[in-house]
């Protein structure tokens, strides 16, 4: 059974920084992609990034440059930094785990990340 953990949400001013953090049990991590999504309020799942065991990262065009994703293999950990945030960053995000393909199979419960002064 793979459980992913997010933590590090919450409340930050508009122009403000936050990294998440996304702990993942088992041996999965290693082997596999991970990534983030992000649901704003009212809005669909999106992509936020992805990055492979291998250290290769993706991001959602809108995002590249405001936000990073990184990984630590011997943690088990997925960290998503994320700088100059803006209201329309205000959403639950979700850690994620890809299996095969380009959609994620697993999901952890979602972290609120609110934008706001």
């Amino acid at each position: 059974q793979v459980q992913l953990v997010e933590s590090g949400g919450g409340l930050v001013q508009p122009g403000g920084s936050l990294r998440l953090a996304c702990a993942a049990s088992g041996s999965f991590f290693s082997t596999k992609a991970m990534g983030w999504y992000r649901q704003p309020p009212g809005k669909q799942r999106e992509l936020v990034a992805a990055i492979t065991s291998g250290g290769t990262t993706n991001y959602a065009d809108s995002l590249k440059g405001r936000f990073t994703i990184s990984r630590d293999n011997a943690k088990n950990t997925v960290y998503l930094q994320m700088d100059s945030l803006k209201p329309e960053d205000t959403a639950v995000y979700y850690c994620t785990g890809y299996c095969s393909g380009s959609y994620p199979c697993y999901w952890g419960q979602g972290t609120q990340v609110t934008v706001s002064s």
